[in-house]
């Protein structure tokens, strides 16, 4: 596909319900997620965690929409949005924080822009 297409949000990468990663994942594109990850995803793109799918580990991304289970801590860098029938358990770190009435949320949360690592002492 051009670049125009992966741009504008057309090409995503899927992990399909009954499928299981063990590891860390690297993704310049989408990401949407109806199996189960354990470990690491770092996402360019948006993440979206569908009602079958989970996530164990640590989430790094743009955007996210979380229907399914997120257990661990998730940082996105512009909006997440909990739907009803999504689950949070762990640390979330946010600009934005959509939470839809009988999503359920257990943890901690920071809002505003995400904090740049301090400078290494000279």
């Amino acid at each position: 596909m051009s670049n125009d297409k992966q741009q504008s949000g057309m090409m995503f990468n899927a992990l399909t319900a009954g499928s299981k990663i063990v590891g860390t994942i690297t993704a310049d594109s989408d990401y949407r997620i109806d199996g189960l990850i354990e470990g690491e995803l770092n996402c360019s793109g948006k993440v979206v965690i569908g009602e079958a799918g989970k996530i164990k580990g640590t989430v790094i991304c743009a955007n996210a929409e979380i229907m399914g289970l997120m257990d661990g801590k998730i940082t996105c860098h512009q909006q997440l949005n909990l739907r009803a029938s999504g689950k949070v358990q762990g640390d979330v770190i946010t600009k934005t924080l959509i939470v839809e009435p009988g999503a359920q949320f257990n943890g901690t949360c920071q809002m505003g822009q995400p904090k740049a690592p301090a400078a290494p002492a000279k």
